[in-house]
């Protein structure tokens, strides 16, 4: 069995730390903080340059707040999609529901003609489903390639019952993700499930000695930790190693 190690980065720096650490895919966005947002064109640029735009995923995420949008932000969204896979994305992460919680096919739909051959994911809007296996089979309807979820749980590891249960339903129509709170001494049960690709943020911080203060934001700034990313790396490789193939 073949396990993929996805690390969310916010900058090309922290791409090429995942990378030369062994991460085998990445999501790019910035303010992971707030869930993560759309990342700039330049770094979509920059990080394409940096590891090459075949493994490289960009969250396209207008703002925070939910996930329903009205047809403003959808072509909003539909627009950073086109312009991130002229930048030289492999992927795009999206995701939005309707207000009754169910899959804005709509949207999708949408999102899915403006990224052409590029991947399609489906992130943890998901797990704000209050009916998530609707939601999937519905993405499993839609040709999505790939959802991003922790099983609604807070953490991946606590949701390995409903991960299980999205990897039998989807089959080889989708490829599941764990994520959400993911540490690397959570990736062999959550692989022990049967999930073939989990995804962590792998994040440190830096610059806690330098000036901030009112109008700069909180002190320091996320980075990669490529020790985190070698320790889940490790992890999955390990696991993956006694399972059947």
């Amino acid at each position: 069995m073949t396990v993929i190690v996805e690390i969310a980065v916010q900058d090309a720096g922290g791409a090429r730390a995942a990378v030369d650490a062994g991460a085998d895919r990445l999501e790019l966005c910035q303010a992971l903080t707030f869930g993560g947002l759309t990342p700039s064109i330049g770094l979509i640029e920059a990080a394409a340059a940096a590891v090459g735009g075949e493994r490289l995923n960009v969250l396209i995420r207008p703002r925070g707040g939910g996930f329903v949008y009205d047809a403003g932000e959808v072509a909003l969204v539909a627009a950073d999609i086109v312009a991130a896979v002229r930048a030289g994305a492999g992927g795009v992460v999206v995701g939005a529901l309707n207000r009754d919680g169910l899959l804005d096919r709509d949207a999708l739909r949408r999102w899915r003609d403006a990224a052409g051959p590029a991947e399609v994911v489906f992130h943890r809007a998901i797990d704000a489903s209050a009916q998530p296996a609707d939601v999937f089979d519905a993405l499993c309807e839609e040709g999505v390639d790939r959802v991003l979820t922790s099983g609604g749980a807070p953490r991946s590891v606590a949701g390995v019952d409903r991960l299980a249960e999205f990897v039998r339903r989807g089959g080889d129509r989708i490829e599941v993700m764990a994520g959400g709170g993911v540490v690397p001494d959570d990736i062999p049960a959550i692989i022990g499930a049967g999930v073939a690709a989990v995804h962590l943020s792998a994040r440190g911080r830096a610059g806690l000695d330098l000036a901030a203060g009112p109008g700069g934001g909180a002190d320091g700034y996320d980075v990669t930790d490529p020790a985190v990313v070698a320790a889940a790396v490790a992890a999955a490789r390990g696991a993956a190693a006694t399972l059947k193939p």
